[in-house]
């Protein structure tokens, strides 16, 4: 029912919503703070602005730069003024007014990071406020937390529970290392965001003790006990027994030398690269290493779609900027031959090319973006 009524145009938080997007779309704090100070003061719930205005404010931005309508700098501005506006809601006396008396102890303390580099730390900050509201103790740690720094914390504070996040799946490896390593401190960890799946398979893969599709249905865990529980504790050779084909491995110690190769490759089947400008060669390097890192990732965890999934809308991100989405197949032939001792990595790659072939769908599963 609630969601009926926020669809609803005239609906405050939609006009909320539509005055944020502007705000941010513009580049101006002030007015973005003012609007949410503005609607906090007049009534509006706390919860519902982080989760139901400036969380798909966010969204938003994410889907606008992939279909190419603003730029990457537009794309960072608004993101910084959002976690801005985040921090006008935590201080904000309507905040302030509604927190509860959750549970007291080191039971009901929560440590709240990012995967060791994940850099997309809204959706994590968001987390730690709605959970602030609700009265837990919350421990938020920001970007790109060290598994060793987080261990590290846990020993100092005797959290209850850790909620992990990350956004892109190249960063499954750092998060599984980071849940097993908390669970051998006997702390039980919930992880959310794009990178675990929309349905968090990944989460379910590689052991963790809870997934949450979003920050209220992690509060709701771990206000019904997920953070009390005895974590499991395992290894991650015990979840992902095929890594012992060392494929994963080496494919990652390989990385400079796979994107060298395509880079050389590029230039004889696919000829507009041999007039590439410095500054485009830069650019496809780059995009030749995200290939080669989510290739990687889906060795990990031994799944193509995930692999598929990320050129799919790689393809989708070339079609809206005017480059053909078929300029990625000579990369990935370039790279089957490089890998075709590998075959996993081999049959990754073929079903990439052929679904290649197609056109694009306009979805992003990663969130990269978000």
């Amino acid at each position: 029912m609630s969601g009926q009524i926020l669809r609803a145009p005239d609906h405050p938080l939609s006009r909320l919503r539509d005055g944020l997007w502007d705000a941010v779309l513009e580049g101006d704090e002030h007015t973005a703070t003012g609007l949410v100070l503005d609607a906090l003061h007049d009534g509006a719930d706390a919860e519902s602005v982080l989760l139901d205005v400036i969380a798909p404010v966010q969204g938003r931005v994410g889907v606008e730069w992939a279909a190419n309508r603003i730029t990457v700098a537009q794309e960072h501005a608004a993101t910084a003024i959002n976690e801005r506006v985040v921090g006008a809601v935590s201080g904000s006396p309507a905040a302030l007014a509604v927190r509860t008396a959750g549970p007291s102890g080191p039971s009901g303390r929560v440590t709240v990071a990012c995967v060791d580099g994940e850099w997309h730390a809204l959706p994590a900050r968001i987390l730690a406020e709605v959970l602030t509201l609700r009265g837990r103790r919350v421990d938020y740690l920001g970007a790109q937390v060290p598994t060793a720094h987080l261990i590290a914390h846990l020993h100092r504070t005797g959290a209850g529970a850790v909620a992990l996040s990350a956004s892109l799946a190249t960063r499954l490896p750092a998060a599984h290392a980071a849940i097993t390593a908390c669970q051998a401190t006997g702390t039980p960890v919930l992880v959310g965001g794009a990178a675990f799946g929309a349905d968090g398979r990944y989460a379910r893969l590689l052991g963790a003790d809870a997934w949450a599709p979003d920050a209220r249905a992690a509060a709701a865990l771990l206000a019904a006990g997920a953070g009390s529980r005895t974590p499991r504790v395992h290894q991650p050779i015990d979840d992902l027994p095929h890594l012992g084909d060392q494929e994963y491995t080496l494919v990652v110690r390989s990385r400079t030398q796979l994107v060298k190769a395509v880079l050389a490759g590029l230039d004889e089947r696919f000829p507009p690269a041999r007039d590439y400008s410095e500054a485009q060669r830069d650019r496809t390097a780059e995009d030749v290493a995200h290939i080669v890192d989510f290739l990687a990732a889906a060795l990990y965890t031994d799944d193509a779609e995930l692999f598929t999934g990320f050129l799919d809308w790689t393809g989708g991100i070339l079609t809206a900027r005017g480059v053909p989405a078929l300029s990625l197949l000579p990369a990935l032939e370039v790279l089957g031959e490089e890998l075709r001792d590998f075959p996993r990595a081999t049959r990754h790659l073929r079903l990439a090319a052929g679904l290649s072939r197609t056109p694009p769908r306009p979805h992003d599963p990663f969130g990269k973006h978000a």
